[in-house]
């Protein structure tokens, strides 16, 4: 289906290249916002309290929606550039001995949680999914679905590494109930492939797409880098004019972060052989440009979609939401994690699964939710973050609104403003009253923006680039 024509509104003017008066903001290294406060803030569960995270879980109330995230941390090939938690495998039975694990730990779920409204979404991240077999695949979102109540007309994610995507994985995923699949693609130039460790050429990933669609799995999102070793301004837009050839419902463009001190694969990426600032920025307006041109509308910090999409009619109804998956038009206020590592929500607290497989494994066999880190959300937290994923959702928030939403005095983030006021005359933000805004050709910055309100920010080593 050919994107529909793109309209003044879905193509604001922005900024060519990056303004010297921006460099600075551009360079600094910042959370990227997909919870407030951010993991880092994680404690460990009371250790006192073994049953805080079982009454916690309980206080679901009748008719709330579910999600659930489900993490597999295992890959077939290294690729260099990767953040992720995951490990490569080569002996399936590691994998199987997961799956069954994972099995237990569904049950474990469903035997804790209250009564619900069932699962309105159910995401599968990694990792590579795809590191399971058909079979146990489709045995695990059976599981799920049947222990968690998945809702009629669900969405049913999946992310895959395309290179090693099988048509019989495909199929089955079809099968489960799949609806969107994510696909990383990251870029289709041979010689930055080469550099990343990331081989898999255009037909392969061609091919992917083709048999997942022949499966029934009609949503597909293709994720694509800038910021790699060996990556220009052309060659960026490239890889993006041919992911639109795939006619993708979605796309997402992510920044790389060299963080080799955190993840030691990535020294296998020299310093010297990335871009700098105003190189990243370059790059990032050219599939900017590619995308908007052919239809996309612009959706938060770095997402596309087709103006026909559903998560660009959440974005336009002021519906957008942002989690640990990215932007979503997910309304549901709990998140149930999955696998070693994974990260939920409840109402007042966001839990992460032990990310050590030993430890996850240990205390699903005794029977105990392997959650091993916490974070009891306060009042002024649940305001900040209401604030931070307005700005990262629809660029604007009225910020004394939202005071008032939650209980506070209309000036209680003055002290957040006063922040934000330096960035107006660089034209990063504005400022009317208590309301804030950020003009368009900001948009790659408003991480910088959203920083203002953050009363924790992280080590900057801990962090990843503005641009």
């Amino acid at each position: 289906m050919t994107p529909l024509p793109p309209t003044p509104a879905m193509r604001p003017p922005h900024a060519r290249r990056l303004p010297d008066a921006w460099a600075e903001a551009a360079g600094r290294r910042l959370p990227r916002y997909t919870s407030y406060p951010t993991a880092r803030s994680f404690g460990p569960v009371d250790a006192h309290d073994p049953d805080e995270i079982d009454r916690a879980v309980r206080l679901n109330r009748p008719g709330q929606r579910l999600s659930a995230y489900v993490h597999v941390p295992f890959c077939r090939r290294l690729c260099w550039y990767c953040g992720c938690h995951t490990s490569v495998v080569h002996d399936y039975r590691r994998v199987a001995e997961f799956h069954r694990v994972l099995l237990d730990e569904v049950d474990l779920w469903a035997n804790r949680i209250g009564e619900h409204g069932g699962l309105a979404h159910l995401h599968f991240g990694g990792g590579s999914p795809n590191a399971l077999s058909p079979e146990d695949f489709a045995q695990l979102v059976a599981r799920i679905g049947s222990r968690l109540d998945l809702r009629p007309g669900a969405e049913v994610a999946v992310e895959l590494d395309p290179a090693l995507l099988s048509s019989e994985f495909a199929q089955a995923a079809g099968a489960a109930g799949v609806t969107r699949a994510s696909l990383g693609v990251q870029t289709f130039d041979p010689d930055v492939q080469a550099r990343i460790n990331r081989i898999q050429d255009y037909d392969r990933v061609a091919a992917a797409v083709s048999d997942l669609r022949q499966a029934g799995v009609d949503a597909i999102n293709l994720d694509l880098m800038y910021g790699l070793p060996g990556q220009t301004p052309a060659n960026v837009a490239a890889t993006a004019e041919q992911a639109l050839s795939l006619r993708p419902d979605r796309l997402a463009v992510f920044g790389y972060a060299h963080v080799p001190w955190m993840k030691k694969h990535q020294d296998m990426i020299h310093q010297e052989e990335l871009a700098g600032v105003s190189g990243r920025w370059d790059q990032a307006v050219a599939i900017d440009s590619v995308l908007t041109a052919a239809g996309y509308v612009r959706i938060g910090l770095d997402h596309y979609a087709r103006a026909d999409d559903a998560l660009t009619q959440a974005a336009i109804s002021g519906r957008l939401r942002r989690n640990f998956q990215g932007y979503t038009d997910d309304a549901a206020d709990t998140l149930i994690p999955i696998g070693p590592s994974s990260i939920g929500t409840l109402e007042d607290r966001f839990i992460q699964n032990a990310p050590a497989q030993n430890q996850w494994r240990d205390a699903i066999a005794a029977g105990r939710l392997p959650v091993s880190r916490r974070l009891n959300l306060s009042a002024d937290d649940h305001l900040r973050a209401a604030v931070i994923e307005r700005l990262m959702c629809d660029l604007r928030v009225d910020v004394e609104a939202q005071c008032r939403a939650h209980g506070f005095a209309p000036n209680s983030l003055d002290a957040a403003l006063a922040l934000a006021t330096p960035l107006t005359a660089l034209g990063l933000c504005r400022i009317e009253g208590r309301s804030i805004g950020i003009p368009e050709p900001a948009r790659h910055l408003m991480r910088v923006v959203a920083a203002c309100f953050d009363s924790d920010l992280p080590d900057p080593a801990r962090a990843s680039a503005a641009v």
